[in-house]
């Protein structure tokens, strides 16, 4: 499904971070990625998900190239078919949970019976999640555990492809940090998504099928 082949990064600053790295990633296989701060795994998440571009190399979905794309194609593309997951939840404070998960869906020109088809898919994913009873909350008055899985469902509102998790667990305390890895390996399980996180948690990392460790801008596997 996903391929990057010698794929090479450097800042200016930083230098190289990401050298000749290969990776293949297959349909619903789960991927952490973990490392030392300052590795590239933000970095490398980017690239999959075509927020940046590398220096050299080539990226391919489904035998595609990612790096042809203009901008349009590139969040189209991201719209489409990938979900994020960051560290900081960035649900919108104005907007309640159930607008916020829903907000993916509005870059689509849908009819009216598909955005209700759309919301009754929410409510099936709130309801795997455990936060059926927050939907018409505001993200002020819910707890950060909850908060990252609200993230979770708009994440997965589009039925994405490939679910990018960029440290999701770092903000939380140890229970809501199992509970929301427990949630995120349950969704590739139970929906066939493919996962990719990049995490310090070595209790998150346990829970994927394939780890790597990203040093010296190599990826190295390991059990």
């Amino acid at each position: 499904m996903l391929r990057l082949e010698k794929i090479s990064k450097s800042f200016p600053r930083r230098g190289i971070v990401l050298d000749n790295l290969d990776i293949s990633v297959s349909e619903g296989d789960s991927v952490a990625v973990t490392g030392p701060s300052g590795s590239g795994k933000t970095t490398l998440m980017n690239i999959i998900g075509t927020l940046d571009k590398p220096d050299t190399g080539s990226v391919l979905f489904n035998g595609s190239s990612l790096l042809q794309m203009n901008q349009v194609q590139s969040a189209i593309y991201r719209n489409r078919n990938i979900g994020f997951v960051f560290q900081d939840h960035l649900l919108l404070p104005h907007l309640t949970v159930i607008e916020n998960i829903m907000l993916p869906v509005a870059a689509f020109d849908i009819s009216g019976e598909d955005f209700n088809k759309k919301k009754d898919y929410a409510r099936l994913l709130m309801a795997k999640t455990g936060i059926s009873d927050l939907e018409n909350k505001y993200p002020y008055y819910i707890s950060g555990g909850e908060a990252q899985r609200v993230t979770l469902v708009r994440a997965l509102i589009n039925q994405p492809a490939i679910l990018l998790a960029d440290e999701p667990t770092g903000s939380l305390d140890s229970k809501n940090a199992d509970t929301l890895g427990s949630l995120l390996a349950d969704m590739n399980r139970e929906f066939g998504i493919t996962l990719i996180t990049v995490t310090h948690s070595d209790s998150l990392a346990s829970k994927m099928k394939l780890r790597y460790k990203l040093e010296d801008g190599k990826l190295n596997e390991y059990q």
